[in-house]
């Protein structure tokens, strides 16, 4: 399966390196552009969820790390959550 792994910015300026074990995300976000803070979430949601399950598809068990890498998201998220103009940018995937 191919990895993709994607560099995001918080509404606080700091960064952050995320994994998906499909290129799913590719469809999800673009690069260079921000997206509110709850719909960054749900797209990471959305997009990590249908990545799992291609990783169950081919091998018989959902993928781990594409559910911890979106608890991280989450919890980081948490942070943002009172802020209405929070957002967050997708720098590149590499």
């Amino acid at each position: 399966m191919p990895v993709m792994h994607f560099r995001i910015r918080w509404p606080d300026s700091t960064e952050a390196n995320c994994y998906s074990p499909s290129r799913i995300v590719g469809e999800f976000f673009t690069p260079g552009a921000d997206y509110p803070l709850d719909d960054f979430v749900a797209r990471s949601r959305e997009a990590l969820g249908i990545a799992s399950e291609r990783v169950r598809e081919k091998y018989g068990f959902a993928c781990s790390s594409a559910m911890d890498q979106l608890a991280r998201i989450e919890q980081e998220a948490e942070r943002f959550a009172s802020d209405p103009h929070a957002r967050v940018t997708v720098i590149e995937f590499n």
